[in-house]
């Protein structure tokens, strides 16, 4: 299905090897280039776009969450983050301790961090007083360390399959190639914040329509009256009604 054909991992080694030999046949006056290193390259920029991303996470996120329906074990769990070099370090740590998996672990990107820790006024309440562009940021940036960590750890493992080349050991060449195949993304799905304190319906629209683009494929709206904006964690929230919000 789409689904499937959405969290399918990227195209093999010899695969995207062969794609870039065939390439170069044809340019001959690009002979200052290399077909593995065009093949290593794209393996290491796998996603060109934030919709990419966003795809790519939300059939992620479905699967995942029929397999909780299925199965309440396999719950997942979201880690809080409000810089792109906290979700980095996060997600090279959760695939060194579950052995290069990062099966049902997301980020979360939380509102009131925003407003805290990301807006150019200065630390502020959970009000949405700070730029509505910020989240949207956050989102970029998160990715943009993530797909950092795809390429410094594919990276390392082509410098061994070069070790290993050099070394004539074809076995250890074929191990490395086929952990290249089999490589797990830092990229996972990150669960965003965003709330209907920027303005009206319009104004909520576009800003989800901006978190999207940057990649996110969760999205929680609060349905608060824009001009009654308050901390959600304070009583006397005033609410819009249900047929508005939805």
């Amino acid at each position: 299905g789409i689904s499937d054909q959405a969290i399918q991992g990227p195209a093999s080694y010899l695969s995207e090897l062969g794609a870039a030999e065939a390439l170069l046949e044809t340019q001959p006056t690009w002979n200052g280039v290399t077909a593995e290193a065009v093949a290593r390259m794209r393996l290491q920029n796998r996603f060109k776009t934030g919709l990419d991303i966003a795809r790519y996470t939300a059939a992620l996120m479905r699967a995942d969450m029929a397999a909780y329906d299925a199965d309440p074990t396999k719950y997942t769990q979201s880690l809080g983050c409000w810089h792109g070099f906290i979700a980095q370090q996060k997600l090279i740590s959760v695939k060194k301790h579950f052995g290069g998996k990062t099966d049902r672990r997301y980020l979360y990107l939380s509102g009131w961090m925003i407003a805290a820790l990301r807006s150019e006024f200065g630390p502020l309440p959970d009000q949405s007083m700070h730029e509505k562009t910020s989240v949207p940021a956050l989102i970029e940036e998160l990715y943009t360390f993530l797909r950092q960590a795809d390429s410094r750890e594919l990276n390392d493992i082509f410098r061994a399959i070069d070790a290993a080349r050099k070394a004539g050991d074809k076995a250890k060449e074929k191990e490395l190639i086929e952990k290249v195949d089999n490589f797990q993304t830092h990229v996972v799905p990150v669960i965003a914040d965003i709330d209907a304190g920027f303005g009206n319906a319009e104004a909520t629209y576009l800003l989800a329509k901006k978190m999207i683009e940057a990649g996110a494929c969760a999205l929680q709206i609060e349905n608060q009256v824009s001009d009654e904006k308050q901390c959600g964690h304070q009583d006397g929230k005033v609410t819009v009604p249900h047929e508005v919000f939805l």
